[in-house]
């Protein structure tokens, strides 16, 4: 078998509004070690492993006999350093702001999980048997449309809304003046709720939809197109946002950067 890796969307309509539009199979059965960086996100994802162990350092290890690894990541501000030693077979699911709370309650979702089963060992053994993504988003749906248990959050919500239909830029008084809450209140419900401040969570949303547009929609815009599409004062305020978050320049980032299926999975491969 060769490496796969490939990002199929959900079927079910109810599934599709809280999964960030895909969920993504990442197979590689000869791989030694695999090393990638991530980027800051507003999704999370919950990533299942086939047969792997998480070291102290947060290496996955593959290992024969080892139970399946389920990983939940959680909003991410900083740039997320990945090593897989050994056979990788996992699928991934990536939820929008909100997504995960529709189906598992009473847990932390602003850090990293290791240690909750989100899905049943044969619920895993289904999932893991197949190869072919039409069965897999199959299971996958039918699994959270089972899981699904409505979770509603007003403030939340609305404030997502308009940080999205604003491309990140709106300021935050003027989201809780809109919502008719306080500054301090919707910061300490975002913290709560997604491990980021307001203010963070606009600058995130900001980086990924210019990346977005850039990767996806438009790859020979310029810098400085961009720059005054998304609401940055100029292209040295972009330069500065992706300096923050990735640690490069625009054109570094992407030039160093692998899109790995058709949806926004843009990862630094280190060889």
């Amino acid at each position: 078998m060769n490496n796969i890796f490939e990002t199929f969307k959900p079927i079910n309509p109810l599934i599709s509004e809280y999964v960030d539009y895909y969920y993504y199979l990442d197979i590689k059965p000869y791989n030694i070690k695999t090393e990638f960086e991530c980027f800051p996100h507003y999704n999370t994802t919950i990533s299942l492993y086939k047969s792997n162990v998480s070291s102290k350092k947060g290496e996955v290890i593959f290992e024969n006999k080892a139970k399946p690894l389920q990983i939940f990541t959680p909003i991410r501000e900083n740039i997320l350093q990945v090593k897989q030693l050994g056979k990788v077979h996992r699928i991934v699911i990536v939820f929008k702001p909100l997504g995960i709370q529709q189906f598992y309650k009473n847990l932390n979702f602003n850090e990293f999980i290791r240690d909750h089963n989100f899905f049943s060992n044969l619920e895993l053994s289904k999932l893991f048997s197949n190869i072919d993504t039409d069965i897999i988003t199959k299971l996958l749906d039918e699994y959270l449309v089972e899981k699904h248990k409505e979770y509603q959050n007003i403030i939340l919500e609305k404030s997502i809304s308009l940080i999205f239909s604003n491309f990140g830029s709106l300021p935050i008084q003027e989201i809780a003046t809109e919502i008719k809450i306080s500054r301090r209140h919707l910061n300490r419900l975002f913290n709560i709720h997604f491990g980021v401040s307001v203010k963070k969570f606009n600058e995130i949303v900001l980086f990924r939809k210019t990346l977005e547009k850039k990767l996806l929609e438009n790859t020979e815009q310029s810098f400085t197109d961009l720059a005054y599409e998304f609401n940055y004062c100029d292209q040295s305020h972009l330069n500065k946002a992706f300096q923050n978050f990735t640690s490069n320049s625009p054109k570094s980032f992407l030039k160093k950067g692998t899109l790995l299926g058709s949806e926004d999975t843009f990862w630094h491969l280190k060889k």
